[in-house]
């Protein structure tokens, strides 16, 4: 129960989500199409037009599959539940007007205007910054009429509460530094890092103070290509030497 743990229920759940939602729009799905709900009025100069995904249907498919077995009285099923449903909000948070432009030589006398989900990427930046941000919470246990049953509560009451769009965990993560297989790590040795990074793919982090070894490769690429009309491209082979650098 883990912040790790809480960013792949969320991206996962979001993922099921946009990945219905896009079927629907390209009509790859026989069971679902096009929004036709518009949400307002069109604006002065444009219509609705073209396939306005619908991404509620999508967090619909989402929320009966992802929480399918996420039914249980325990915390563990309270933290699941909240956290795919943080990353199906994240669809609907970021739906966006797309438009075309129609008319003579490029005028844009009517703009034709759709509703679309983001890229992914967009998605999946965003609930890495909820994962830094993600809220430690405590379980509580309560007699009810079916039982124990266990509940989550922010571990910090001077801060602000998690929201629905917030990631939320409850145990420490694992030292990812060193391999573990009872937390399914793999440790960070061997791996590739940036030298010249200052972030979580530079060396200095990525490699946990350990230090790093650096070596030569020479690898074959094609350089110097050249296009002939018509139509194909010739390239010549090269030579590339590069220093990759790996964790100790």
């Amino acid at each position: 129960a883990t912040r790790e743990s809480a960013f792949v229920h969320a991206i996962a759940s979001a993922g099921v989500a946009f990945a219905v939602t896009r079927s629907c729009a390209e009509g790859t799905s026989t069971i679902c199409g096009c929004d036709s709900h518009h949400k307002g009025p069109p604006g002065d100069g444009w219509k609705w037009g073209g396939c306005s995904e619908d991404a509620d249907f999508g967090v619909l498919v989402s929320r009966e599959f992802a929480d399918a077995r996420e039914n249980r009285p325990d915390a563990r099923s309270a933290m699941n539940r909240h956290n795919n449903e943080a990353g199906r909000t994240t669809i609907l948070d970021h739906m966006h007007l797309k438009c075309k432009c129609h008319g003579l030589s490029g005028s844009c006398e009517v703009k034709t205007c759709w509703w679309a989900q983001p890229d992914f990427r967009a998605i999946g930046d965003y609930l890495k910054d909820k994962y830094d941000s993600a809220s430690e919470m405590v379980v509580e246990k309560h007699r009810e009429s079916r039982g124990w049953v266990e509940t989550l509560r922010a571990k910090y009451a001077l801060f602000k509460p998690p929201t629905e769009r917030d990631l939320v965990y409850y145990e420490n993560s694992p030292n990812f530094c060193e391999p573990n297989p009872e937390t399914g790590s793999f440790g960070t040795r061997d791996r590739t890092c940036n030298v010249t990074s200052h972030g979580i793919d530079g060396c200095d982090l990525l490699c946990c103070g350990r230090g790093h070894n650096t070596r030569t490769e020479k690898r074959k690429e094609k350089c110097h290509c050249i296009f002939h009309w018509c139509c194909y491209v010739s390239c010549q082979e090269c030579i590339r030497v590069y220093d990759v650098h790996t964790c100790k």
